[in-house]
């Protein structure tokens, strides 16, 4: 069965990119977020595989979403994604549970290779 992703990211553009990336990879996208609030709402409901979560969002950041997520589910895959220069958030999102980061703009081998490594 296809492995579920949950996609956040305040840019529409952004999630399009990853679902694109995702789908063509027989993924199964469950949800889409703009907000760090809608993300941790939504994994509740879906429960999926796998989030790629963006850093810097409007209500809730991506770093704050993820300690939530992880208070609500230790076990939880939760990739972030940021653009260059965001190394400080990087390592606090690390820090906080994160198994891996993607930099803006995507590469869809960069994206898939990080998805191989934290889903095993």
């Amino acid at each position: 069965m296809a492995k579920s992703v949950l996609i956040v990211d305040d840019a529409a553009f952004m999630r399009m990119m990853i679902k694109d990336i995702l789908e063509k990879n027989d993924f199964r996208v469950v949800g889409e977020a703009a907000d760090g609030a809608e993300a941790v709402t939504q994994y509740k409901e879906h429960s999926p595989d796998l989030v790629t979560m963006d850093i810097t969002m409007p209500e809730m950041d991506g770093i704050t979403a993820l300690k939530e997520i992880k208070k609500h589910d230790p076990s939880a895959n939760v990739i972030m994604c940021s653009a260059m220069g965001q190394q400080a958030m990087v390592i606090d999102a690390i820090q906080a549970g994160a198994k891996d980061f993607i930099v803006k703009p995507f590469q869809a081998d960069r994206v898939m290779e990080a998805i191989d490594k934290t889903l095993g």
